[in-house]
């Protein structure tokens, strides 16, 4: 068994880190305030209230200063002192202060729970000459931290405000990346520089799918046509891999009353993420934050008996979260995004084989698109917590149908606390992209609670009304993340069947226009996507433009294809193919085509 992230000697290198910055940070801003520093998964970070915006130089010679410090081999100090001591040692450090308040009076949610008991002491950490507000855990000394293994210099410093509220002070945020030894360092630092050329904003706009307009609104994407192309190209797919596997299409509006989301407890569990409701007469509407809602009343209005079960309701429903703009990021953190949602109404007796049918669809769509990297988590409710809802005996169930999926299926699973939905336990899909960053996508959920909650009957064989069980299913989550996902994992480079323009028309010179039209229409006369390239540029240069546009064939014609009836086939890879008839490039876009290949011959 893994030990957890927290537990581990690079957490606590990272953990370390955060503290060291912040002394060589007040050493270079003496006037600073201080907020917190924690370690995140590939280093570390702290917050500042700064006199003004440090420069390059002052980041390199907080780093080097780090160093310096390190070199001490100074130890990390614990020390328990009461709420009195902690406020005079921060006497001038008002986030601290405010994090001593909140400590000392025990930590309320929005909606007046306690998420934390009241302290009676404070924890210290100190190293060299700097003290913190903190629970550790630390190295105990810093010559555990190699100084060659760290880097405060490679990310750009970024704002957040203070709590995550956007009416309290913004402050200045330094990331730091920490691993083991220098040779990790260089590692990461060579997929962060990729990872930049692959950014999906970056590769976006250049291809032209996609562009976030600020008189349109932050994190409301509109979709350009080759971006429209993709998009429609994988939900096109999508939708009828589900009507082959069952499922059956709704459209649900892009709002509802707030009554409905009241009763499916989304409001206001969720209601820091939730627009503010819209008055209409004498009622309240809300922007619709989740499809389940619209899709239980759909099941609700009419009479169910057990023969109809399951029924599968799928739609590619958009819904809106509130999202600070600190936190939007492209497509991957945005306002306004479609699910590809479906939920499963199914008997008791039903739910096994159903949920494990969920998990090889969704292992099917990952497999058609060359994702294969993936590992499967199992979320579950984290025991100290009181945001879950529903009985206890019902949430066992659906936890252990979801780890007998799993064991049945052989798939390789861990069990996190925590991770589970409001409503009930869930299983998702971790992937890892090229660069081996992972990200969530597919997820699964059992939940008895919103049938429970909008009372769904089915009639039994036995003429008796029983209550159905709920499967939320998403194999790619929200679409524009999904999308801005692949773009970066395959660096704008899709596999020919999700390519926006899939071959591109090349005339030697303008008296071989017509010949190159001719063989667009045939092309599409079998759907493929192609155009011709019939501006005034040099061949030489039209190739190089449609392979920097990432399109995947280039077929080159001129006499002797005239002559022939042939293409001249180069790819984007820049490897020839030489001429062929036009039959068999048709044969070749069918066979890669209809097998979703990720090669291009």
């Amino acid at each position: 068994m893994s030990v957890p992230y927290e537990e581990t000697q690079l957490y606590k290198i990272r953990h370390s880190l955060a503290h060291i910055m912040a002394e060589a940070m007040l050493e270079r801003f003496p006037d600073a305030q201080i907020a917190i520093g924690p370690p995140i998964e590939d280093g570390f970070y702290y917050d500042f209230l700064l006199p003004q915006s440090p420069t390059e130089e002052d980041l390199k010679w907080v780093e080097k200063r780090m160093k310096k410090i390190i070199a001490g081999n100074h130890a990390f100090i614990r020390k328990e002192v009461t709420p009195e001591e902690a406020r005079a040692q921060f006497a001038n450090q008002k986030f601290k202060l405010e994090l001593i308040d909140d400590l000392v009076n025990g930590r309320v949610n929005e909606m007046g729970e306690e998420i934390a008991a009241p302290a009676s002491t404070i924890t210290f950490y100190t190293q060299s000459k700097f003290t913190d507000l903190c629970r550790g855990p630390h190295v105990n000394n810093t010559k555990e931290i190699n100084p060659d293994a760290f880097s405060i210099t490679f990310k750009p410093i970024a704002g957040a405000y203070w709590r995550g509220d956007e009416n309290r002070e913004q402050l200045t945020r330094i990331y730091g990346t920490a691993w083991e030894t220098p040779e990790e360092l260089a590692d990461y630092l060579h997929r962060l520089e990729e990872a930049r050329k692959r950014d999906h904003r970056v590769v976006g706009e250049r291809l032209g799918l996609f562009v976030i307009d600020p008189l349109v609104g932050k994190g409301l994407p509109l979709w350009k046509p080759k971006g429209a192309i993709l998009r429609d190209t994988l939900e096109r797919w999508l939708r009828q891999v589900q009507i082959d596997n069952g499922y059956s299409p709704v459209v649900t509006p892009h709002i509802g009353k707030l009554d409905l989301y009241k009763t499916s407890g989304h409001y206001p569990y969720y209601k820091d993420s939730q627009y503010t409701p819209i008055q209409v007469d004498d009622e309240e509407f809300l922007l619709k934050p989740m499809n389940c809602p619209h899709h239980c009343m759909i099941y609700k209005s009419e009479m169910r008996s057990y023969r109809d079960l399951p029924l599968r309701l799928a739609e590619f429903g958009t819904v809106y979260r509130y999202e600070q703009s600190g936190e939007l990021h492209g497509l991957t953190r945005v306002r306004g995004f479609t699910v590809d949602d479906a939920h499963l109404y199914v008997t008791p007796s039903q739910l096994l084989g159903e949920f494990i049918s969920v998990v090889k669809l969704i292992q099917y769509v990952f497999s058609s698109l060359g994702l294969t990297d993936f590992r499967a988590r199992v979320g579950i409710r984290d025991p100290k917590s009181e945001k879950y809802v529903g009985d206890d005996q019902l949430w066992e169930q659906a936890t252990n149908a979801i780890i007998q999926a799993c064991q049945e299926l052989g798939l390789p699973h861990t069990v996190e606390e925590g991770e589970a939905a409001f409503y009930g336990p869930k299983l998702d899909f971790i992937f890892r992209d090229a660069l081996k960053r992972e990200w969530q996508l597919g997820t699964v959920q059992v939940d008895y609670n919103l049938p429970q909650r909008f009372e769904l009957e089915y009639v039994d064989e036995n003429n008796t009304r029983q209550r159905p069980i709920m499967i939320h299913r998403a194999p790619f989550g929200s679409m524009e993340r999904f999308i801005g996902i692949i773009i970066e994992h395959f660096a704008g480079e899709f596999p020919a069947w999700l390519a926006p323009i899939q071959v591109m028309l090349i005339p030697v010179a303008d008296t071989h226009n017509d010949y190159a039209y001719q063989v667009v229409a045939e092309l599409k006369k079998y759907g493929f996507r192609a155009q011709v390239d019939a501006g005034k540029g040099r061949m030489q240069k039209k190739i190089r433009d449609a392979r920097e546009d990432y399109i995947p064939y280039m077929c080159i014609v001129g006499d002797r294809d005239i002559e022939n009836g042939t293409v001249s086939v180069r790819l984007r890879t820049d490897e020839d193919l030489g001429a062929m008839p036009l039959a068999d490039f048709i044969a070749l876009l069918n066979r890669v085509v209809a097998e979703k290949a990720l090669e291009l011959k």
